[in-house]
C-alpha cells in the first residue's frame, strides 16, 4: 500500500510538472515569467519543507507523527492540481503585462501554483519521513527506499507517457466546440480544455492511490520524546556533518534536473512535432528508456551497497552521468536534423537509459545516506529528527527543480523561443511544417538538447565536491545502528 501511494503521489507530481509547459506553450505566458513563477514557488516551498519537517517531528497522535498528514493531504492536492490548469484564457503579448486579462492570468498562475506546492509539502515530507519509522532493520529499510523509488518512477513514467498526449488528443476533440476568433484559434482553445480535462482525470487517479498510504501504513518505531523548534532543527541539520554534505551535494548538482525539466518540450517539438500519437511513441522510447534505467538502478542499489560503499556508488554514478550527458550533446551535434532516424534514435535511447540510471542512483543513495544521518543523530544526541532530515530530501528536489526551471526560462528567453515566437512555431506545425527540419528554428533545437545534456553534465561535476570525502562510512554506520537497536530493546524491556 505504501508503494501504491508513492505511485499515486508521483502521478500528481508529474501532472503538475506539465504546468510550466502548459503556461508557456499552450496559453503563451512569456518564458521568463513562467520560469520565475515555477522557480519562485518551488524554492519558497523548498524552504518550507524544514518547517513541515519540524511540525511532523512535534506531532504526537494515536496514528503516529507522519500518518495523520498522509490521511488528509491527498484531497487538497487534487483540488489545487486542477486549479493550476483552470486559468482565465490566453496571454496576449501584444497587450503588455497589464493589458487585457494578462495580469489576472499571471496572478492566478502564481496563486494556484503556490497553493499546490503548499498542499503537496504537507504530504511529501511525511511520505518520505515515515520510511524511517516503518522498520528498524537496515536491510529492510534499504529495500523499502529502493522499491519506493521504483514505485515513484512507475507513477511518474506512466503520467509522463500519457497525460500530455491525452491532453493533446482531447484538445483536438474539443477544438470542434470552439470557433476561432481573431486572437485564439480553435486548436489552441481545444488544447487548453484538453489539459484541464486530463488534469481532472489523472489527478483523481493519483489522489486515490496516494490516499492508500495514509489508510494502511503503520509506524513501528516510536518517536523520540524530545521536541525541537525550527531553529533547533536547522542547527541539527547543519551540525550533522553527513547530512550537511548530502544537502550541499544535492544543491550543487541541481543542473542534473534539467533532464526531467526539459524532456517534455524536447520530445514534443524536436521529435514528435506536436503530434499526440508521435509523442506517445517517442516518450515511450526516450522517457521509457529513462524509466528503464531508473528501475535498473533502484533495483540494483541495495545489492551494490553490500559490496561497495554508499559514498563510492554515489560519487561514481555522478561522474558516470557526466560522460553520458556529454555524449548526448555530441550525438545531436553530429546530425541535428536526423535525430529521428533509426541509428541516431537508438543511440539516443541508450544514452537516456544510462542517464536515467545515473540520476536514479544519485537519488536512491541520497535516501540511504539521509536515513543513515538520522541514525547518526540519534546515536550522538538521542534525537531522531526523521521529519526534519527527510524534509531535506524534498528540499533538495524542489530547490533543484526550481533552479533548473529558472535556467530553462533564461535559455528560452535568450534564444527568443517565447511568447509570439512560440505561437508562430505552433502555427507553423499546425500548417504541416516540421520543426526540426526548418532552418529558421535550428537554434531552438540546439537549446533543447543543450538543456538536457551539457547542463546536467556540469551538475554531475559539481555534485561530487562535497561528498568526495564523505564523513560517515558504512562500517561506522553499522556499528551505530547495532548500538541503537540494543538501546531500544533494552528500553522496551
Amino acid at each position: 500500500m505504501y508503494l501504491l501511494g508513492m505511485t499515486g503521489q508521483n502521478i500528481l507530481a508529474t501532472i503538475i510538472g506539465l504546468v510550466a509547459y502548459y503556461l508557456q506553450f499552450t496559453i503563451l505566458i512569456p518564458a521568463i515569467i513562467v520560469s520565475t513563477i515555477v522557480a519562485a514557488a518551488k524554492i519558497w516551498n523548498a524552504f518550507n519543507d524544514p518547517i513541515m519537517g519540524t511540525i511532523v517531528d512535534k506531532t504526537r497522535t494515536k496514528w503516529g507523527k507522519c500518518r495523520p498528514y498522509l490521511l488528509f493531504a491527498p484531497g487538497p492536492i487534487l483540488l489545487t492540481t486542477v486549479m493550476c490548469f483552470s486559468n482565465f484564457g490566453f496571454y496576449d503579448s501584444s497587450a503588455g503585462f497589464f493589458g487585457g486579462r494578462n495580469l489576472l492570468i499571471v496572478f492566478w498562475a502564481v496563486i494556484s501554483y503556490l497553493l499546490w506546492e503548499a498542499a503537496f509539502t504537507v504530504g511529501d515530507v511525511p511520505v518520505w519521513g515515515i520510511t524511517a519509522l516503518m522498520t528498524e532493520d537496515d536491510k529492510d529499510r534499504a529495500k523499502l527506499l529502493s522499491f519506493s523509488r521504483i514505485a515513484a518512477a512507475a507513477g511518474g513514467g506512466m503520467a509522463l507517457l500519457t497525460v500530455q498526449p491525452t491532453a493533446l488528443a482531447l484538445g483536438k476533440k474539443f477544438a470542434a466546440f470552439f470557433p476561432a476568433t481573431a486572437k485564439v484559434s480553435s486548436e489552441a482553445a481545444g488544447e487548453r480544455m484538453g489539459f484541464i480535462a486530463a488534469a481532472i482525470i489523472f489527478g483523481f487517479a493519483g489522489c486515490a492511490l496516494f490516499q492508500l498510504t495514509g489508510i494502511f501504513v503503520r509506524e513501528r518505531i516510536p518517536a523520540s520524546k524530545e521536541k525541537h523548534t525550527l531553529k533547533e532543527n536547522f542547527g541539527l541539520m547543519w551540525t550533522n556533518k553527513p547530512f550537511r554534505q548530502i544537502l550541499l551535494s544535492g544543491v550543487l548538482g541541481s543542473p542534473r534536473k534539467m533532464l526531467s525539466v526539459a524532456v517534455i518540450p524536447l520530445v514534443t517539438y524536436c521529435y514528435a512535432n506536436k503530434d499526440s500519437k508521435a509523442i506517445v511513441f517517442y516518450m515511450a522510447l526516450l522517457g521509457g528508456g529513462m524509466f528503464a534505467g531508473q528501475i535498473a538502478a533502484v533495483y540494483s542499489a541495495p545489492k551494490l551497497i553490500r559490496y561497495f560503499s554508499k559514498k563510492n556508488i554515489y560519487n561514481c554514478s555522478q561522474l558516470f552521468g557526466v560522460g553520458i550527458f556529454i555524449s548526448l550533446f555530441a550525438l545531436y551535434a553530429a546530425a541535428p536534423t536526423k535525430v529521428t532516424e533509426p541509428f541516431y534514435l537508438a543511440a539516443c535511447v541508450l544514452l537516456f537509459i544510462a542517464g536515467g540510471a545515473s540520476n536514479a542512483f544519485t537519488e536512491v543513495l541520497q535516501s540511504f545516506m539521509i536515513a543513515d544521518a538520522v541514525d547518526y543523530e540519534e546515536h550522538k544526541n538521542g534525537i531522531r529528527p526523521d521529519g526534519a532530515f527527510f524534509s531535506g530530501l524534498t528540499f533538495i528536489g524542489k530547490l533543484c527543480s526550481g533552479i533548473a526551471v529558472i535556467i530553462s526560462g533564461i535559455a528560452y528567453t535568450l534564444s527568443g523561443f517565447t511568447g509570439d515566437k512560440v505561437e508562430e512555431v505552433n502555427a507553423f506545425i499546425a500548417n504541416g511544417g516540421i520543426f526540426r527540419l526548418a532552418p529558421q528554428y535550428h537554434k531552438y533545437l540546439m537549446v533543447f538538447f543543450f538543456l538536457v545534456s551539457v547542463l546536467p553534465a556540469i551538475g554531475g561535476i559539481l555534485a561530487v565536491i562535497p561528498t568526495w570525502k564523505y564523513s560517515l562510512s558504512d562500517k561506522e554506520h553499522s556499528r551505530i545502528l547495532a548500538e541503537l537497536n540494543t538501546r531500544r530493546h533494552s528500553d522496551d524491556a
